[in-house]
């Protein structure tokens, strides 16, 4: 089972994980950074949606690169060649395996690298 896959938390448990105000995960998902899955008027993230979200905050915070500038640099480029991810990050990253252009023979590794202090998370 893909549980990297699985929408499971919600907005609040997301945003507890990612230690962030969940207007913040609002505010993405109204830039069209994030689609949630939606079950009513309840919003479902999966691993790979938290994952993807530390990316976009590392190149917010870290890089300074503004929410309008990621939409449109998105739309030529991978997230990867925006913040210069090393290989070794981009082995363990969901949206790097996702690329057709990646090729399959590449071994995906075990964890992923957090930003900042905490501890690591399964891939």
């Amino acid at each position: 089972m893909d549980t990297d896959n699985k929408a499971i938390f919600t907005v609040g448990m997301a945003a507890k994980m990612l230690d962030i105000h969940p207007r913040t995960l609002r505010n993405y998902e109204d830039k069209g950074l994030i689609v949630p899955a939606r079950k009513g008027e309840w919003r479902y993230y999966t691993m790979r949606d938290i994952q993807w979200i530390e990316c976009l905050r590392e190149m917010i915070h870290v890089h300074g690169v503004s929410i309008n500038a990621i939409k449109k640099l998105l739309k030529y480029t991978p997230c990867w060649n925006i913040i210069d991810c090393s290989f070794e990050r981009r082995k363990c990253c969901s949206a790097f395996f996702s690329n057709t252009c990646v090729p399959k023979k590449i071994d995906r590794a075990v964890r992923i690298p957090r930003i900042g202090n905490h501890e690591d998370i399964a891939a």
